[in-house]
């Protein structure tokens, strides 16, 4: 903020901030010369996005989101459990060591496998397009319901129990054993929802999300190729996309 100023850094240089501002475009609120107003869900996506860095950070919150799932599955926790016995004389730090980047790697491979999907696909709906310029920025947008979905599939559970916690921290934050508001005995209900109704809210936020992305890339489609067939067709890639992300967060579900 020092060097940029406070608003473009909080703009395009706080990652938490960048990644509010583009979740917020979801939302049926927005804010236009100092006043809220109100707007179809999901429109605020609309359009293209041109700044800088927007497909990468999309795809590494589609890609971290993915691989925190993937991380807890069977399969991966034996694959670093492998990679521990086979350092077993080494020293705890040489384990730690290769346990993060292990766990580093199977990160950046599935940001790249986002981006690698993504850029496939705009590349043969630049060609069914005959587009004779790079759709790139044209179809970020549609990814960020699926973003979206992706947090609320994975991240319902912990919101709900461990989010509970945070009565008991209000009272007392610093662990010195005050009770501020008396909720210091607070006992979180660990058992607040159901296995089945978990299930059912994630593929709900998956199926949700999905089509979302899947409506605003046909209506920038539509408005970057005038003519109907053209749009139809090169409507196809991004439609292969779509399936292929919603059967990898069905798959991820079944291995967490």
């Amino acid at each position: 903020m020092a060097v940029y100023g406070r608003d473009p850094w909080t703009r395009y240089g706080e990652g938490f901030a960048v990644a509010f501002g583009l979740l917020a475009r979801i939302a049926p609120f927005a804010v236009r010369d100092g006043s809220v107003v109100a707007r179809w869900p999901f429109t605020g996506l609309a359009g293209d996005d041109r700044i800088r860095g927007t497909l990468l950070f999309v795809a590494v919150l589609l890609g971290s989101t993915s691989f925190d799932g993937f991380g807890r599955s069977s399969t991966w926790q034996d694959l670093l459990g492998e990679l521990r016995a086979e350092l077993a004389g080494s020293s705890q730090r040489t384990v730690d060591l290769a346990t993060t980047f292990l766990n580093l790697g199977g990160l950046v491979f599935f940001v790249a496998a986002i981006l690698a999907t993504y850029l496939a696909a705009v590349a043969a709906v630049e060609k069914l397009g005959r587009s004779d310029r790079s759709l790139i920025p044209d179809f970020v947008l549609p990814l960020v319901p699926i973003a979206a979905a992706y947090l609320a599939a994975h991240y319902f559970t912990l919101y709900l129990i461990q989010g509970q916690f945070i009565i008991t921290l209000a009272s007392d934050p610093f662990g010195r054993g005050w009770d501020l508001f008396g909720t210091a005995d607070f006992a979180p209900n660990l058992a607040i929802v159901s296995p089945e109704t978990v299930w059912y809210v994630q593929v709900a936020a998956l199926v949700v999300g999905h089509v979302a992305g899947l409506a605003i890339a046909h209506d920038r489609a539509v408005a970057v190729f005038q003519g109907r067939k053209t749009a139809l067709e090169a409507q196809l890639p991004m439609l292969g996309l779509m399936v292929l992300y919603t059967l990898g967060g069905m798959w991820l579900l079944t291995r967490g």
